[in-house]
């Protein structure tokens, strides 16, 4: 059994699939105007959708003899909760390092460009 998340971002991995997620985010489409953009056959897109569809990314739903796929922005929950955590993580360990690169920079009296500051009592003397 496969778990959910790497199931969305196995799906998400392709970027025929984000195309189709892209348009899809437009509105609802048919399988044929999801193929249009692409070289390559309807059943290959068809295939793609089985994919997304797998990943609770899109659901298709049968319109007389049409078929037309809807985006299921729920099944991208999964994975922007995943990203935000770590996006918070990387976000606390960066502003760490700013501080302690100030820290640093006050200790050590050199200037963004590494270079030694003036302790300020340099003026031109003739």
């Amino acid at each position: 059994m496969t778990d959910t998340l790497s199931t969305t971002f196995a799906a998400l991995a392709d970027p025929t699939r984000r195309a189709i997620l892209a348009r899809l985010a437009l509105g609802v489409a048919s399988v044929g105007e999801l193929a249009e953009p692409f070289d390559i056959s309807l059943p290959a897109v068809s295939r793609h959708l089985k994919v997304l569809e797998k990943a609770h990314l899109i659901r298709r739903e049968r319109d007389a003899q049409w078929r037309r796929c809807r985006l299921e922005p729920a099944g991208l929950k999964v994975a922007a909760e995943w990203v935000e955590q770590y996006r918070k993580f990387w976000e606390q360990r960066l502003d760490a390092l700013a501080e302690f690169l100030e820290t640093q920079k006050q200790k050590t009296g050199r200037d963004d460009d590494g270079k030694q500051r003036d302790g300020g009592g340099s003026e031109d003397r003739d």
